[in-house]
């Protein structure tokens, strides 16, 4: 069973996904709050598998709950699903700065809002499908993430750590970069515990911003100036 936190200011919305979640056999809605500083109170109290975070809340917004819930060493450290109204703004690269496992637009239909806690749940990043290549591009070419370049990483990652982060990129979870890798599960998680310090990330969707951002992947459409 995963274990999940919901955090909303808005009643409609906090009802909605809590039932939502509640109805799957495997999901359990176990605490929810109204603002920030509830949802850190709630965090510590029932250390949820998840938590699943609005953007804009009073008190403490997501972004700065889920720097606590996701900073190393955290007390709890779990990972943290935001939901967010905006197509694209500051709060989403907050979001992602801050170390969350992903982000979806409230508007995602309940299968992808089940779907990606399971993913964050199982150690996996997710984007929304209408903002990945928009929230790529931008990083790529108004952000600096991280202050590693690709150039160092050439040295500083092995060729499997370097596999391991092109399928990252490519969209794929543990499971299938061990399929394509035909190697354990354990094996992938093991490079991924490696590869992100040297990276300087703290989350596998910041290790994919990175890897495009120092073009060890190409953005679709940005070579051409095509629109994401």
């Amino acid at each position: 069973m995963i274990r999940v936190l919901v955090a909303d200011d808005q009643p409609l919305v906090r009802a909605g996904v809590t039932a939502l979640l509640d109805a799957e056999p495997d999901l359990e809605v176990v605490a929810v709050a109204a603002d920030g500083g509830e949802a850190l109170e709630a965090a510590r109290r029932t250390r949820p598998d998840v938590a699943c975070l609005d953007v804009r809340m009073p008190v403490r917004n997501g972004i700065e709950v889920a720097r606590e819930l996701c900073a190393p060493g955290a007390d709890p450290e779990m990972p943290v699903l935001m939901l967010t109204t905006f197509d694209l703004d500051d709060y989403v690269f907050g979001a992602l700065e801050a170390g969350a496992s992903g982000f979806l637009l409230k508007d995602a239909d309940p299968d992808t809002i089940t779907g990606a806690v399971r993913q964050v749940a199982a150690g996996n990043g997710t984007l929304d499908q209408a903002l990945t290549r928009r929230v790529l591009r931008e990083f790529v070419s108004r952000r600096s993430l991280q202050p590693v370049t690709g150039a160092r990483a050439d040295g500083l990652l092995t060729a499997r750590e370097r596999d391991v982060l092109l399928l990252l990129a490519q969209g794929m979870s543990n499971e299938d970069i061990a399929a394509a890798l035909v190697v354990e599960v354990s094996t992938v998680k093991s490079h991924l515990a490696r590869m992100l310090p040297k990276l300087g990330v703290r989350s596998r969707l910041q290790a994919v911003v990175w890897a495009y951002q120092n073009r060890v992947v190409a953005v679709p459409g940005a070579e051409d100036g095509r629109p994401a």
